[in-house]
């Protein structure tokens, strides 16, 4: 009996130390010393790197997790982190944040647009209009004209985006009659660009020289190829039948991924996407990997996405088409492939936000000036090799990166 009372006084007296202890740091940790000052300006605009440092002119004590503050949200927006004041104790602090949208829309669209005289009023849909943010900005044309009368309509093209930032374009609308004259060259020169002098103008120990392919190079003689020097080929898987179309496998897809097996000729794919969301790009991607079973690929998968001239169908911000991208990427990457960007130089320069992904540039020139990153560049679409009977598109890649 006395034992057991003994062991209840303990008890208790470790119950009181215990609960001794917690109102002691409860109040330690309450009456802790906070002392924050924020900087004047706490806004941020939307997909801007910011860090929860940066936006505290002081502090005292030090950032437990100086984290990443997500900006992919327009508007305000708590910033709460946890930090070790100058006494030593881990105290929590919040603030207030505003993420804005201060870009404007893109317009598409030259200083003079011209359309044939009885054509549909298809201008707003066919003029590329789109955001960073925004996936329905508010797109019109300023101004008189008449597409049932020949001449030149002097007009604006105004976008407006959900944060009230506006683009205005001027330009000239020439509706004309349609030529009646052909339009085959006079001179009846027609350029090509010779495989073997891409070897000896890019050729080194940092390249690769290569070509993409499809159904439309027709029939192909691999060890031809092989012979000429090629040293890749990135094979079209296939592509879909439009927006949420069906899925259609490229015709010549199996016999030229088996035809460059054989041939020991080191593969990439691509898929020309139709993705109009997340949803749809993951299955891309799934449809592109069930596709590939039982062939040996050995280098990246390229998403391949161009659908400019009917942009505004998708109902994308730039944001949004970004983000899709990265979606089939992911899923290539997941399934132990190396996911690619595909796109051209004026595109990757205004449109396509920054991913964490390689880059396949397409720039038909002698030297390119594209200042970004890219791992493939694809140099021309007139190239001419042993072992294809016309076009083909030739390609660099490099074995370090460029930046």
């Amino acid at each position: 009996m006395l034992m057991k009372n003994y062991i209840i006084i303990g008890i208790g007296i470790a119950v009181l130390i215990i609960s001794s202890i917690f109102i002691y740091q409860y109040f330690r940790v309450k009456n802790a010393k906070i002392e924050v000052v924020l900087e004047d300006n706490l806004n941020v605009e939307f997909l801007d790197k910011v860090k929860v440092s940066d936006f505290i002119k002081s502090i005292n004590g030090k950032i437990i997790d100086d984290y990443i503050i997500d900006t992919t949200e327009i508007g305000k927006k708590k910033i709460s982190f946890k930090f070790i004041n100058d006494e030593n104790i881990q105290v929590e602090y919040s603030y207030d944040i505003e993420v804005i949208d201060s870009i404007p829309p893109l317009v598409w669209l030259n200083n003079s647009y011209n359309v044939n005289v009885g054509s549909d009023d298809t201008l707003i849909q066919d003029i590329l209009c789109g955001d960073n943010y925004d996936s329905n900005p508010i797109c019109q044309i300023v101004g008189e004209y008449d597409l049932n009368e020949v001449g030149s309509y002097n007009l604006v093209f105004k976008a407006t985006d959900s944060s009230g930032n506006i683009t205005e374009k001027e330009f000239v609308l020439n509706v004309k009659k349609p030529s009646s004259s052909g339009s085959n060259s006079s001179s009846g020169i027609v350029n090509k660009t010779d495989f073997n002098d891409v070897i000896d103008n890019y050729k080194n120990a940092n390249t690769e020289i290569g070509i993409d392919v499809s159904k439309w190079q027709g029939d192909i003689d691999f060890e031809a190829l092989k012979n000429a020097g090629v040293e890749f080929v990135i094979i079209r898987v296939g592509t879909a039948d439009g927006i949420d179309g069906d899925y259609l496998l490229d015709s010549k897809f199996e016999q030229n991924i088996k035809g460059a097996n054989a041939a020991d000729i080191p593969v990439g794919i691509y898929f020309y996407s139709y993705a109009n969301s997340n949803k749809r790009a993951k299955a891309d991607a799934k449809w592109v990997i069930e596709q590939l079973e039982g062939h040996e690929i050995d280098l990246p998968i390229a998403f391949d996405w161009e659908n400019w001239s009917f942009y505004n169908e998708f109902n994308l911000s730039f944001f949004e088409l970004s983000d899709m991208a990265d979606s089939f990427l992911n899923v290539v990457n997941n399934a132990g492939y190396e996911g690619m960007l595909y796109s051209s130089k004026t595109y990757l320069e205004n449109i396509w936000l920054e991913l964490e992904y390689p880059v396949w540039l397409a720039h038909y020139t002698k030297n390119t000036n594209y200042a970004g990153k890219y791992t493939y560049w694809q140099l021309c679409n007139n190239g001419r090799v042993d072992g294809i009977n016309g076009d083909v598109d030739i390609n660099i890649r490099y074995l370090n990166a460029t930046e």
